[in-house]
């Protein structure tokens, strides 16, 4: 740094000693670098949530009660029905793209665990109701699943103008949902 930006010119004999400015400078610099380090990037505060966890908050499972949407800042608020209308819309999508294929039966027993826990889901149960084999339905559950995030990145997708931020804003979709539990 000293060598690329010419560092020495600022030397002044009648400014003081060089001795002091080499202090200076390197009290200047450690300042500089402890501050970047507690600086923090965007959504540095945010708690990460699972994939699983915020999903089980969906908005069509998304229950808060009017006094809490009342108590939400206006700013809060309009993330969360941003939120809450790419998450519908990916469901919808994945709705019209299963009855499409002749799949509706199937998508409607199982929209309600796209969001659950694998631990809360018995596929024995849901191989009964749908008439299929526990094998299936934990496969097709996978599939949607899978189908259902990728449709979601791609309603994401179309609310940003540089693809590279895709990521960011799913994280900050996920803090939304996250913020309403």
């Amino acid at each position: 740094m000293i060598l690329e930006t010419n560092w020495l010119r600022q030397a002044d004999k009648g400014r003081g000693r060089f001795r002091s400015l080499l202090l200076k400078s390197l009290q200047n610099f450690l300042h500089n670098v402890a501050d970047r380090k507690q600086t923090l990037k965007r959504g540095g505060n945010l708690q990460f949530v699972s994939w699983d966890a915020w999903m089980a908050e969906a908005p069509s499972q998304l229950s808060i009660s009017d006094r809490a949407l009342d108590g939400l800042a206006p700013e809060r608020l309009f993330d969360l029905r941003w939120a809450a209308t790419v998450v519908d819309q990916a469901l919808r999508r994945l709705r019209e793209e299963c009855e499409g294929k002749g799949r509706l039966r199937l998508f409607e027993g199982l929209r309600d665990h796209l969001t659950a826990e694998h631990a809360d889901i018995s596929y024995a149960d849901l191989g009964i109701a749908l008439g299929v084999a526990e094998t299936v339905v934990k496969k097709q559950l996978h599939n949607l699943r899978q189908r259902y995030r990728w449709l979601l990145r791609e309603e994401v997708a179309q609310t940003v103008e540089n693809p590279a931020d895709v990521d960011d804003e799913i994280r900050h979709l996920c803090a939304a949902l996250a913020s309403a539990a």
